[in-house]
């Protein structure tokens, strides 16, 4: 089986002929002319043809030189396009970029950031839309998704950059505890009434920290599921379930009475908000910018 043709011979012998010299072409390349002509050299070996005609002072193409370079030369100008339009795509925030984002808290949380993200890049066609599918949504119609998540992910196929981690304690109104004992220990929870999601978190048991920064996972019972974490946290404040939030979420309502923080053994696994995007050699530049204009963004506010 022969050997395929290496595309820089293909260059050096285009640019040689070209140039009409050996020592233009290297001149040109920045290469060594020994080196040009011994490539060149190669080269004819492989094609069992003499592609030049050299003599002392001239230097020209034979018949078969002249057909190769005919054939030749808008097959390189075609790469080099390709390769610097690729270059141009790697380096300058333009073009169409989609991302999903968690219906519910998605478009509260993250709607003026989007907004201010349109605003700084105006060559990026930037289409958003709401879901909850997850990693899912990078296989179908997303370049990039915010994705809530709790405890570790179930897909290993995807880069997750972490933007948020958000404490969370499990609560219960006051007339839930009178109807129900209160639980202090995990296993407990298996027979209480809990307010799970079906489609936020994928309808996952709940996960707790082990003292090993493992996950143990309790499948609770459920009578009530809902999929936004405004929806369980109203449910919570009416006494239907047990229900884990973000300790952020629940802190006015723990403080004016409406609802009691239940401590257990171990620790409810952080809600994760998270950047998640297919693994790839070449991201291009518009998701790089809206990675790092996401996770600046989150900085400055952590800072002030």
């Amino acid at each position: 089986m022969r050997s395929k043709i290496d595309l820089n011979v293909l260059r050096v012998f285009v640019t040689v002929a070209e140039k009409g010299s050996f020592i233009g072409g290297a001149r040109a390349l920045n290469m060594p002319a020994s080196n040009v002509s011994r490539q060149i050299s190669q080269l004819e070996e492989r094609l069992g043809m003499r592609l030049l005609q050299r003599s002392t002072r001239h230097m020209k193409l034979t018949d078969a030189g002249q057909m190769f370079f005919d054939s030749m030369r808008p097959l390189l100008d075609s790469v080099n396009e390709t390769e610097a339009r690729l270059s141009h795509e790697k380096t300058e925030p333009e073009g169409l970029l989609r991302v999903c984002l968690p219906s519910g808290v998605g478009p509260v949380v993250f709607g003026n950031l989007l907004a201010d993200f349109a605003l700084r890049y105006p060559k990026i066609e930037l289409h958003c839309m709401t879901n909850l599918q997850g990693a899912d949504a990078l296989w179908e119609d997303c370049d990039v998704v915010i994705d809530i998540s709790r405890g570790a992910r179930a897909s290993s196929d995807v880069i997750a950059q972490q933007l948020v981690l958000l404490p969370c304690q499990i609560v219960a109104a006051p007339t839930l505890l009178q109807r129900f004992p209160r639980p202090t220990h995990t296993e407990q929870l298996l027979a209480l009434p809990c307010i799970t999601t079906v489609s936020a978190l994928q309808g996952q048991a709940w996960q707790f920290l082990t003292a090993g920064k493992g996950f143990r996972h309790i499948n609770v019972t459920s009578p009530f599921r809902v999929d936004s974490g405004e929806m369980a946290l109203q449910a919570a404040l009416k006494g239907v379930g047990f229900a884990i939030l973000s300790a952020q979420a629940c802190e006015p309502y723990i403080r004016d009475g409406r609802l009691e923080v239940i401590e257990l053994e171990l620790t409810p696994a952080p809600l994760e908000i998270a950047l998640l995007y297919q693994e790839r050699s070449f991201l291009p530049a518009r998701s790089r910018a809206f990675i790092d204009f996401l996770q600046e963004a989150v900085r400055n506010q952590r800072e002030k």
